[in-house]
């Protein structure tokens, strides 16, 4: 089987049923576990009176935060963030209680007579509010080069503006899910549905007041996260947790789709206000952003998703003179957390906006603008915190995808198009994405694997990675394949375990496959060295002579063949079983650190990332003037994967990713009340992008030629880049809004571009006209 027809491990499992997720896992004397939580933005708790509750039948437990025997604590970053509200809840949906029962209707009656007495006090709803209180989770970050207001001062044009990009629900299909069952003595186990098992270990320890050696955390596979479960996954476990180790029965608590949509943090909202000068032909000579992230209630990871959003401010674009600054504000919504893209979207929202803006100035095509200032190779080339962009192909990527999308005899029907009809308009956009790859926490660049040969030539494969129906597993098993040479039905890659693969990073930042694909290559090198001795003293007896070299044997086909001297092979499965028997160790531990990272937050200088993935989109929309709805008519990507360990699965990242990407920009909006209340936490209130949303031409073509030095078989991470290139179909709305005023006025924009947003924009824009 080639590397590139490799299908999902689990596509066959999925789609008969068959695939194991928390929820299908029998278990005796199971209780269901139920989450009690606060109905508003910020009160203070009075009183909580649960004699009602625990005389329900059934009923097993009920627990609130005098009853934590460990720390009351589960912040991933900053210990602000309790397990269980004690005198002040400070978001609605922050756990107060939790019931544990023998099924979810006595617990639900047991909910339901849990008296608790609120007395509420005043919320912060907005980033305005958060600002003027001045809720700034951390000192301000700055990133800077040469002299951005001098540089805006002496600028021929200017423009300036502020944007505000939406929050967004990950709406994994699978909800926040945990199983806690208890052991003998104080171990506990957990299955778990969390991008972070090492960190789900950690605070079910602490919660309990355990060491971490007690707790055992396993994850088989998750249905979706998109970062929701990076942190947040922990809190379900946590409270599983609390319930097992109260009853001493399994536990598991499955949160029903709109509590979980209540309760948990989304993509953070940014609210951001930038000035950017330029001359008379497009080029940029400064920009001034200050990017401002909602954080919410806690920290999470806000300050590393600020750090990114400010890393990719500048997007693919060199600009001389340049001042990021971001903060980071408490309000009183659900902590936000990661989300794919962690920041990156949001920085790089604002400069594509600006660019966009220019082209409309000058009234040029804002595919020009972008090609002016794309990074080069051998100047123009420095980021704004000094790393080097290096085999950059935006040039390269820009030449190929203008003519196979057909880009300007496209524009100029499109022009024609707009001349001749006064209701329904076409727009066009071209935009690019750089992004970082690493973990811009230098030390979490790092990775363990265990790799076990049995005597039957069969390997298991452990490694720190979660899959969450990304594909990890299937590249994990195809290195696997490839590193020892043997076909696919000889390798399994087991369920992430921390007995067997301890003190993991979580499976994010798009490094799941550059981290641990590396190092089960290790582990597999270690074997292949062991083996390989034995192969030449098998040989040598064989033969009887000293012809055989290690250097010269090679793992291909399920054999071990001595390619200077034909004729000489052993099969895989053989050449295991004489190792055993030789007393031969055929397990082996792998571990990887990505070498060169280093940022210094308080300079805002240094090497944040190992190496930069690039991507380019053109997307064709229509809208109807008079509903506000749109059309996405096409969708060109062209992207770079490297070498691409399995096509198909990166194929199917992009156009996840895009598709992700393209819900954010367009129909997934989200509304609160004023008292806080979200007022889009179900499937009927909440659009995420349908079958009806999707380019209805849709292309998508990997970058071919551009090896990746020093990764995993020269690949690139595919997870998180393509996500950004919805902003082609972002700015291809605006580009049709703007053709109802003939590219005159700017019009008023927002993210996402609804279709109410279309509607205001485009009859303000025809107001103005008539």
């Amino acid at each position: 089987m080639k590397p590139t027809s490799r299908p999902h491990e689990s596509a066959s499992k999925h789609v008969t049923g068959e695939s194991v997720f928390i929820n299908d896992m029998p278990v005796s004397k199971l209780l269901s576990g139920k989450v009690v939580f606060s109905p508003h933005a910020h009160a203070r708790i009075l009183s909580i009176d649960l004699s009602a509750a625990l005389e329900v039948a059934r009923v097993k437990a009920i627990l609130t935060a005098a009853d934590i025997p460990g720390r009351n604590q589960m912040g991933s970053v900053i210990n602000d963030e309790p397990c269980l509200a004690e005198r002040e809840v400070t978001f609605i949906g922050q756990a107060v209680a939790l019931i544990a029962a023998e099924d979810e209707k006595a617990a639900f009656a047991a909910a339901s007579l849990i008296r608790i007495e609120y007395e509420p006090l005043e919320a912060i709803l907005d980033l305005d509010t958060a600002m003027v209180k001045n809720t700034r989770i951390d000192t301000e970050r700055v990133i800077e080069r040469g002299d951005a207001d001098a540089a805006l001062k002496n600028a021929p044009y200017t423009v300036r503006g502020t944007l505000k990009t939406g929050a967004q629900e990950h709406w994994y299909l699978e909800t926040q899910t945990s199983l806690a069952i208890p052991g003998e003595g104080k171990e506990m186990n957990l299955f778990a549905s969390s991008q972070n098992p090492a960190e789900t270990q950690a605070i079910v320890a602490q919660v309990l007041g355990i060491r971490k050696n007690e707790v055992e955390v396993e994850v088989k596979r998750m249905g979706g996260a998109f970062g929701g479960k990076e942190t947040q996954g922990n809190h379900v476990a946590a409270w599983a947790a609390l319930l097992a180790n109260a009853t001493r029965r399994p536990v598991k608590i499955h949160l029903f789709r709109d509590d979980d949509q209540v309760m948990t943090g989304k993509r953070h909202r940014f609210q951001s206000e930038y000035e950017i000068g330029f001359d008379e032909t497009g080029r940029i000579l400064a920009y001034k952003v200050d990017l401002n992230a909602d954080a919410g209630s806690s920290a999470d990871l806000s300050l590393a998703i600020l750090s990114r959003a400010m890393l990719h401010a500048e997007n693919a674009y060199h600009i001389p003179d340049i001042r990021i600054r971001g903060n980071a504000w408490k309000t009183n919504y659900p902590s936000n957390t990661a989300f794919r893209g962690f920041g990156g979207p949001q920085g790089i929202a604002v400069i594509e906006n600006a660019i966009d803006r220019i082209a409309r100035f000058l009234k040029k095509d804002s595919a020009e603008i972008r090609l002016l200032n794309f990074y080069r190779e051998e100047k123009n080339n420095r980021t704004p915190y000094g790393q080097k962009v290096e085999n950059n192909p935006l040039l390269m990527m820009y030449e190929k995808l203008l003519v196979t999308s057909g880009y300007t005899a496209r524009r100029n029907e499109i022009n024609a198009f707009n001349r001749d009809n006064e209701f329904f308009k076409k727009g066009l956009a071209l935009t690019p994405v750089k992004f970082g790859i690493s973990f811009t926490t230098a030390f979490l660049n790092q990775a363990g694997a265990l790799v076990n040969i049995f005597t039957d030539g069969t390997v298991l494969v452990n490694h720190g990675g979660t899959e969450m129906g990304q594909g990890l597993h299937t590249k994990i098993a195809e290195i696997a394949c490839v590193e020892l040479g043997v076909s696919p039905e000889r390798v399994k890659v087991n369920a992430t375990n921390t007995s067997r693969v301890p003190n993991t990073s979580a499976t994010a930042a798009s490094s799941g496959s550059d981290l641990n694909g590396m190092a089960v290559k290790n582990a597999i090198d270690i074997l292949k060295s062991r083996i390989v001795e034995v192969a030449v003293e098998w040989f040598t007896d064989q033969f009887r002579d000293d012809k055989t070299h290690k250097d010269n044997i090679v793992f291909e086909k399920d054999l071990l063949t001595d390619t200077a001297n034909p004729g000489r092979s052993i099969s895989f499965a053989e050449i295991i079983k004489i190792a055993y028997v030789k007393q031969v160790s055929l397990s082996a531990t792998g571990f990887y650190k990505t070498p060169g990272i280093s940022f210094d937050k308080e300079t805002g200088k240094g090497t944040p990332f190992y190496y930069y993935a690039f991507g380019m989109a053109v997307s064709e929309v229509m809208i109807d003037t008079l509903t506000g709805m749109h059309t996405l008519i096409r969708t060109d990507i062209l992207h770079d994967a490297g070498d691409s360990l399995i096509e198909g699965i990166d194929v199917g990242q992009i156009r996840g990713g895009f598709v992700q990407g393209l819900g954010w920009c367009t129909t997934e909006e989200m509304k609160w009340d004023s008292a806080g209340n979200q007022m889009t936490h179900s499937p009927d209130t909440y659009k995420i992008p349908t079958v009806n949303d999707i380019p209805e031409d849709f292309r998508v073509e990997l970058l071919t030629g551009v090896p990746n030095p020093g990764t995993i078989r020269r690949s690139k991470a595919v997870g998180e880049p393509p996500f950004m290139l919805a902003f082609s179909v972002w700015l291809a709305i605006k580009d049709a809004i703007s053709a109802v005023g003939e590219h005159e006025t700017e019009p008023d924009f927002g993210l996402p571009a609804t279709c109410e947003v279309i509607l205001l924009s485009a009859g303000k824009l025809k107001k103005a006209s008539e």
